[in-house]
């Protein structure tokens, strides 16, 4: 993939512009961490994170302990931010690269969204709740990757793309953190988020849809 092509296809993040990002994927680059590694460490966070959800869930930790849970998903975002800006930026890209940066994400959706069921799992369908978001978050992804194939275009709309997703469920950790009662909303917080997928896999099957019919010649 050219690196025009491979811009393209990246996730439009402020983030990235940032003095902080750029100071940190610099030290990453001199530190000979390839993007590959950081992307396999997102998965680690991810998984770590689950943990910590259904452990809370399970009542073995307290309710502070939805900090930490916070905390290790923002770390997975870092990664996720990180790993493409040492690839492109840092002209560390390899050839399987573009497995390296999906793969591992469909992991830490799955693995941070199930956890996140488990802390419903006091509520009616909770921790199914928690699966059919993990598995919608994988649908959403891979209705991306087929309009990116079908289309030469990626399509990262919302309302509930990985940034959202997981921004809920941080924003969720923190206030249970703080409010014990916290752990009650997980269930409508989970209704949410499924709604919003389920909007978001439409959005992107319209737009796939549409470009589609534009370039149709019978």
């Amino acid at each position: 993939m050219e690196e025009s092509d491979a811009t393209a296809a990246r996730r439009p993040l402020k983030s990235r512009a940032s003095a902080w990002a750029g100071m940190l994927s610099g030290v990453l680059v001199r530190c000979n961490i390839s993007a590959n590694m950081i992307s396999v460490l997102s998965v680690v966070f991810s998984l770590a994170a689950s943990t910590v959800l259904i452990c809370v869930g399970r009542g073995h930790l307290t309710h502070w302990w939805y900090f930490a849970a916070a905390a290790l998903i923002q770390l997975r975002l870092i990664c996720n931010l990180m790993d493409g800006m040492v690839a492109i930026e840092g002209g560390k890209k390899s050839a399987v690269g573009d497995l390296y940066n999906e793969v591992p994400d469909r992991i830490a959706d799955v693995a941070i969204l199930a956890g996140f069921g488990f802390c419903a799992i006091c509520q009616p369908w909770g921790t199914h709740l928690g699966w059919l978001a993990a598995s919608l978050a994988v649908m959403t992804a891979y209705i991306r990757m087929q309009g990116a194939t079908l289309t030469g275009k990626q399509d990262f709309r919302g309302p509930m793309a990985k940034p959202h997703r997981m921004a809920l469920v941080t924003g969720t950790c923190v206030a249970a953190a703080f409010f014990q009662s916290g752990i009650d909303w997980v269930f409508w917080v989970l209704l949410v988020m499924i709604f919003g997928e389920v909007v978001t896999a439409c959005r992107r099957l319209s737009g796939i849809s549409a470009i589609l019919r534009r370039k149709w010649r019978p």
